[in-house]
């Protein structure tokens, strides 16, 4: 009962997202839809602090710059479906404020997608269940979790 009322609410906000007048757009900012269909790929996982997961004695707040086994794309359809892969990870504390990173497979998910032109929704997938924010020529999805985990994922259209 509670997934379906999490999917109409979710339905019910890519609706309203879609239906949302562009009259008041002065141009300066956002995205159409049509510069979102394309695949973007991970390019950053932020951490909330900086560690050294790789043991080169430097700490790095990506974790991409620590460990080779994660990667991201999202491909945004024309149609407003979307295809989602992740690699799925643990940062797990060892001691004396190490870490290391256990990659565990692969996130996947499908389902449609609506942009205001400041945000995305997506709809389908229990991962991707907050909204993505455009900045520039980035897609941010904010997680904002306590070391270790996750502040933010950044993808770049490719």
């Amino acid at each position: 009962m509670k997934e379906i009322k999490l999917s109409i609410l979710l339905m019910f906000t890519l609706v309203l997202m879609m239906s949302c007048s562009e009259d008041g757009d002065d141009g300066q900012s956002g995205f159409s839809n049509a510069e979102l269909v394309g695949t973007w790929v991970l390019v950053e996982v932020n951490l909330s602090s900086g560690v050294d997961v790789d043991g080169d004695g430097e700490s790095s707040t990506n974790l991409m710059e620590e460990e080779d086994c994660v990667s991201g794309s999202i491909v945004f359809n024309a149609d407003t479906t979307y295809q989602f892969e992740q690699s799925s990870f643990t940062i797990n504390s060892i001691t004396n404020n190490r870490y290391y990173v256990d990659c565990t497979g692969t996130n996947l998910a499908t389902g449609a997608w609506a942009s205001d032109g400041s945000n995305v929704a997506f709809q389908g997938s229990s991962i991707l269940n907050s909204n993505f924010e455009l900045m520039g020529n980035q897609l941010i999805w904010n997680k904002d979790e306590e070391l270790p985990g996750v502040s933010s994922y950044i993808y770049e259209k490719q």
